[in-house]
Formats: C-alpha cells, structure tokens, sequence
C-alpha cells in the first residue's frame, strides 16, 4: 500500500532486531484515501536506546524525552517514536511524562480514529485498533475516546479537527463536534504561531469557505479574528452586491479559491474586514465605505501581527488589501502607472483576488480581461525595466540627494515607461532639462 524503500529498510532493520515497527498517523491514513503522503512516520517497540543503538546517528534530545529520535536517510527524515501512553497534560500542549507500552495503547492515545492506524509494510497490513477505517469510509472526523479529554490534552485539537475535516471534505461526529464547540473558549491560552499555522492550512485548502463556516460556528473566530464578526450584518449596495452582507460576500468569494496560496487566502479572508468600520449611508440610500480599503489593511496588520504571522506575508497581505481597489481605475490609468501595477511583486495575487471579488458580487470580468491583455501586450522588460538614469547620474549633474533628487528619479522612470525616452542619452538629457 505504501511504497517508500527507505522506510521500509529501516522498518527492517528494526524488526531484525527484534523489535515491531511500523508506519503511523497521517501517511496511513492519506495513503488509504490515495492521497499524497510526502512524510512517513515509523512507530516501534524499541526504546530510544535500542534505537539509537541499531541506528548511531540517530539522534533527537528534546524528542528523546517524549520517546522519539529523528535518523536522515539519505534525504528523508524519519521520525521513530516509540510505542507510548501519555501522563497528564499540565500544560495544555505535551504530556507531562510518558510511559512505553504497546501499539494498541499507543493508538488510543492519539486524537482522531484516521489518524490512529498503523501500517507494517513487511506483511502489507493495516492495524486497526480505534475503527479509523471505518471513520474513513464513513469519511468522518471522530475523537479517540473521550473528546473532551482528547482537546484538553492538546487544545490544537479543536483546530486540527476542523482543519482535516475541510481537508479531507469530511464531516466532524456529533460527540466530538460538541467538545469542540464547549472547550472553544479555552483555546484563547494557544501560542498564536500554532493556531496561524492550523489556520493557513485552513484556508489553503480546497474548501476554504466551509472552513469558515466550522470556525464560526465552533466559536474559534469569535476568540481568534473577533474582527470578522463585524462584517456579519454589514449592508451593502444590492446594485453592486446582489449577494448580501459584507461576510456573505466574503464567503462567497472564498468558495472561488480552490488552494489559495497563504498570501492569497489571507488577502480574500481580511480584504473586506475595514468596511463594518466605514459604512456609511447616503441621503439617496446608498450605501458607501470610502477608505476601506486602507482602514483594512490597518486592521489585517494587527491581525497579522498578532497571529506571528513573517514580517514577509505581513507586508504582502497588507499590500493586496491596500491596493484592491486600484483595479477599477486601470482602463483610464496612464501607460506608467499601469506599467507599475503590473510590476507589483503581490501583482498575481492580486489580479486573483480581483477575479474573485468581482465573481462574488457583480459578476463584472472586463478589467481582469483588460489586466490580462495588457500582461500579454508588455514584455517583462517594459513592464520592470532598469532605469536608464540613478541617483549618481544626478549626482554628476549637480543634483544633491533629497526630495527634489527622489521626484526626478519617480518622473524620469514614469517617462521612460511611457516611451518617451529609450537610450541613456536621452534620459541624461532629459534629466538636464528637468534639473534647470
């Protein structure tokens, strides 16, 4: 079922010691779905002594403690955890202690049934203690045993369990869908970087507007993006949004994303998030949110910010949002300012989202046609060219740096965009000109 000749071999290795190995957790379950399993984790009998003693370059410190060793073969990196049941979790994420025992104890331990099979790839079989297969044919997320104790070990849990329920287009179990529900308020003590990265998974997925959906109605966006709550109820125009509300557009636009990059699902996600806070009500009855656009990108900041999300996709989101809606004005814009909406490094990302913004709402597609011609139109060279003169060049012709030195150099490389100039000679001379 699962072909990896590296992990098998070291499968091998160790039940030539004596020892039972297998292959555990996700890799399993993705391989009976046949679905991709580009990481394979081997579960086994033999105590981090005995495996690093089979294995001397394995090593792992911190990972020893909780009975697993990391050993690279080759370019694979293979996690060897062995067979364990967990003391307490006194602080909500790692057991206090753990105690080596048998493969049935340790899949009990585990914290979805499809997650909690195991593979021996010398007999080709599946062992199955916790009726993960049938969950996966029931295509059902279920906590093993008791749900409530399982997202109390771990109160990731209450994200994960969402997140492989929109990954997988499975549906959570009634028990174990209402533990989440009740122990939602304690995720509030989660490290931020831990539930960004659930989220991201969230929302890169195939589904992201059904993983909206189970975060909303779990209550995890009213602890986490409370923000977004505000968009639940904002009117909008019906001649530009036939659609509804602020948050039904926002999902509707999701459903448009099939696995969005991050930059771009956190751009849909958060695009709209600044309009609750600038709606306004014209005499005539429509309804306007001037500046939203930027009161967004001040709000996704924050929220970004908070979430530990790279100083990198901070910045990339924050653009996106900031400049969404620029687009409408690209049909009258001069040949240079196109020129440098199309040289935006978050340019992709953006003309996406403005396909999907236009598709959740009016339906309107004529300026991504435009954007797309003009894309073709431009080479890469017209569209991000070296300029023809610097600051030194300036410099040379008596310019000193400052403001007056930072106009030139915008209006020299808005004339070259346009065309007006194609040689350095020409630019120098214009520069001259400009610097009389």
């Amino acid at each position: 079922m699962i072909r990896h000749p590296q992990a098998e071999a070291v499968v091998r290795r160790l039940a030539e010691a004596g020892h039972q190995a297998v292959y555990a957790g996700g890799c399993v379950r993705d391989a009976l779905l046949n679905r991709p399993y580009p990481d394979i984790d081997i579960a086994t009998s033999a105590t981090p002594d005995q495996v690093q003693t089979i294995f001397p370059k394995a090593s792992d410190p911190q990972g020893k403690a909780f009975g697993v060793i990391r050993l690279k073969q080759g370019d694979p990196v293979f996690e060897i955890a062995t067979f364990r049941v967990d003391g307490p979790y006194l602080d909500g994420r790692r057991p206090s202690s753990v105690t080596f025992t048998t493969a049935e104890e340790d899949a009990k331990r585990r914290d979805f049934t499809v997650n909690g099979m195991f593979f021996d790839p010398l007999k080709n079989t599946v062992l199955d203690y916790v009726q993960g297969r049938a969950d996966l044919d029931a295509k059902t997320i279920r906590a093993i045993g008791d749900p409530a104790s399982r997202f109390t070990e771990d109160r990731l849990r209450l994200f994960r369990a969402i997140r492989f329920a929109v990954q997988l287009g499975f549906t959570i179990e009634t028990n174990t869908w209402k533990a989440l529900v009740g122990l939602t308020p304690e995720s509030k003590n989660l490290a931020p970087e831990r539930v960004r990265d659930e989220l991201v998974k969230i929302f890169t997925s195939a589904d992201p507007a059904r993983g909206l959906d189970l975060l909303h109605d779990s209550g995890l966006i009213a602890v986490w993006l409370p923000e977004l709550l505000e968009m639940r109820g904002c009117a909008q125009s019906p001649e530009h949004h036939p659609e509804g509300d602020v948050w039904v557009h926002t999902r509707l636009l999701l459903t448009h994303l099939k696995n969005p990059s991050p930059v771009l699902a956190l751009s849909a996600l958060l695009h709209d998030v600044g309009k609750p806070r600038t709606s306004r009500t014209e005499p005539s009855g429509r309804i306007r949110f001037f500046g939203h656009e930027g009161v967004g990108a001040r709000m996704a900041e924050e929220i970004l910010r908070r979430l530990r999300f790279s100083n990198d996709d901070v910045g990339a989101i924050v653009a996106c949002i900031a400049n969404h809606m620029a687009f409408k004005d690209a049909p009258q814009m001069r040949v240079s300012t196109l020129k440098r909406l199309l040289a935006r490094p978050t340019f992709a990302e953006e003309l996406e989202l403005h396909r999907a913004d236009c598709t959740a709402s009016h339906g309107e597609l004529d300026i991504h046609r435009f954007l797309i011609a003009k894309q073709s139109e431009f080479s890469k060279e017209e569209i991000k060219p070296q300029p023809l003169v610097t600051g030194h060049d300036l410099q040379e012709i008596g310019i000193p740096p400052g403001p007056k030195m930072g106009e030139m150099l915008a209006q020299l490389m808005d004339e070259q965009l346009e065309g007006k100039f194609a040689d350095r000679e020409t630019a120098l001379a214009r520069a001259r000109q400009l610097g009389r």
